[in-house]
């Protein structure tokens, strides 16, 4: 996407100014369904040498999908594993490692590990969960119209594009509201 090329400088800046106070640097890149958040975590992964981590990979599993868990903000990601796993190994200097959840089989994946890094880049929907909120250095939030979202939606995923309509996007919409994501954010791209 051209304009996170625009972007990515101004972001870069903020990194290496946030380096200077800190050792380590956890950014989280948050925003609606297709805004590009994969996208601009890959590109800041090539410019900082910096690894990133998918959200998606803790999605809640089908055994703790329970009516209470659901009824939480951001209930569908297992963030508390996000936690152990990845964001607290990674502020303790620690190597990370975690079994991405695969949806499409919803069971869990061959194991993703990462070295210590100073820089962790940490991208999807519900990533700045309060829960978490406090743990990042940076908050990015990406926003995208419903229209372009809409179409990019139909695009990318035609037979599930009827699930983001109607439980997926709502879903994002009540968290971005409850946790006021975007208001709070550091940076926001759109």
């Amino acid at each position: 996407m051209a304009y996170f090329q625009n972007e990515i400088a101004r972001i870069t800046q903020k990194v290496r100014s946030l380096l200077k106070e800190k050792e380590r640097i956890l950014i989280a890149i948050d925003g609606r369904c297709t805004s590009g958040k994969t996208t601009l975590a890959k590109a800041l992964s090539q410019v900082l040498d910096a690894p990133f981590v998918s959200c998606d990979d803790f999605f809640l599993p089908k055994e703790k999908r329970t009516a209470k868990r659901l009824a939480e903000i951001g209930g569908n990601m297992e963030r508390e594993r996000l936690f152990s796993e990845v964001i607290e190994p990674f502020l303790q200097r620690k190597s990370v490692s975690y079994f991405p959840f695969v949806c499409n089989t919803l069971s869990y994946g061959e194991a993703i590990s990462l070295p210590p890094s100073k820089i962790l880049i940490i991208e999807g929907s519900y990533s700045c969960h309060a829960d978490l909120w406090q743990y990042y250095d940076l908050h990015i939030f990406l926003d995208v119209s419903q229209e372009e979202q809409r179409k990019r939606i139909l695009a990318r995923n035609p037979k599930n594009a009827n699930d983001f309509f109607t439980k997926w996007i709502p879903l994002e919409e009540s968290y971005f509201q409850d946790g006021r994501v975007k208001e709070k954010a550091d940076i926001i791209l759109s």
